[in-house]
């Protein structure tokens, strides 16, 4: 007798039944795809294509978790990259400016002190006038002179003093020897006080001893400008203070101050960079002169010193031109009040 199988079994001689049916492939996340793409091109998109990808393949059980991963690394990757590249450029940005700032603070500092124009003018304008009067003496002149520091000295030296200086007397004579001959001068202490304090400070101490007088122009502006130590139009005592006559005579702004006006010759003025700059250099008007009134007058020249500057001029520009420096040598030995 033949036993039957047992239940579930099968009849030899059959194949044995198929185990199960092959299940067809699962599709990969579109966005998986994206997010791998947009982390190369763009990173932000990047990221969140690949959250939403990962999010979506847990619910649907799609394939594409490797790329939706690769593309999340990738933009967090270039994003925090663009991050980096922004800041450094801002960064750079920054120091550029405050470089290029002080550096323009550096060439202002060191701008050269020449009465203006530092070149020669072609048909300048003619003079409209002639140096303003003034009130002899000024309820302010001399109130309150200030002499902060504009960088360091070209010459050792002490700032003069600050505060109320006198304007009594209201002239004081001043002599400069130069190894051209001697230039007497009468300091204008009642209409420019700040600025004779400053040169009779500096005469005083022996700053202005063995410096050059750097500089001849002539034509419509015929000066001879000294008070530099270093001789290169750039030099000064390491302070600067402010204009006095006749720039004090004009408000502020007024298109006056533009205007070439008409520096007799024997004027001696101050040289300066622009407004309130002045320093040590100053300059000596040998023929009439145009100029605009940014140039403190502060004194004259006496008939000795006129005819030094003369002999001076006479000896011509070097180069032959109308602006540089004297073509014979001129070198203050010594300036002192008398």
């Amino acid at each position: 007798m033949t036993t039957p199988p047992p239940e579930g079994g099968y009849q030899p001689g059959y194949p044995p039944p198929p185990v199960g049916y092959p299940q067809p492939p699962r599709p990969t996340n579109g966005l998986a795809i994206a997010a791998l793409i947009c982390g190369f091109l763009f990173a932000p998109l990047g990221i969140i294509f690949g959250h939403i990808s990962l999010s979506q393949i847990r619910r649907t059980g799609e394939q594409g978790r490797g790329l939706a991963i690769v593309g999340l690394v990738l933009g967090y990757l270039f994003t925090a990259l663009t991050v980096l590249a922004v800041v450094l450029v801002v960064a750079a940005s920054v120091f550029t400016a405050g470089f290029l700032g002080e550096l323009k603070g550096a060439i202002d500092s060191s701008a050269t002190a020449y009465p203006s124009p530092t070149a020669q003018p072609t048909g300048p304008p003619p003079p409209t006038g002639t140096l303003p009067p003034s009130p002899s003496p000024r309820a302010t002149a001399g109130s309150n002179c200030q002499y902060p520091a504009s960088g360091a000295a070209d010459k050792p030296n002490t700032p003069p003093r600050a505060g109320t200086v006198p304007t009594v007397p209201a002239t004081v004579s001043a002599s400069i020897t130069t190894n051209q001959g001697n230039i007497g001068l009468q300091l204008d202490n009642a209409k420019a006080p700040c600025t004779v304090n400053n040169f009779a400070s500096l005469a005083q101490q022996g700053f202005y001893d063995n410096t050059p007088c750097h500089r001849l122009t002539s034509g419509s502006l015929s000066v001879l400008q000294c008070g530099d130590p270093t001789g290169t139009g750039t030099g000064g005592p390491g302070y600067e203070f402010a204009d006095e006559y006749p720039v004090d005579q004009y408000p502020p702004g007024d298109p006056a101050l533009q205007q070439p006006i008409l520096y007799p010759r024997g004027t001696l003025a101050m040289a300066n960079a622009g407004p309130g700059t002045n320093g040590s250099q100053f300059f000596l008007v040998y023929q009439d002169s145009q100029l605009p009134p940014n140039y403190t007058k502060f004194g004259t020249i006496d008939a000795t010193g006129l005819a030094t500057l003369d002999k001076i001029a006479a000896g011509g520009i070097a180069g032959g031109g109308q602006d540089g420096q004297p073509a014979t040598p001129v070198t203050i030995t010594s300036a002192r009040l008398d």
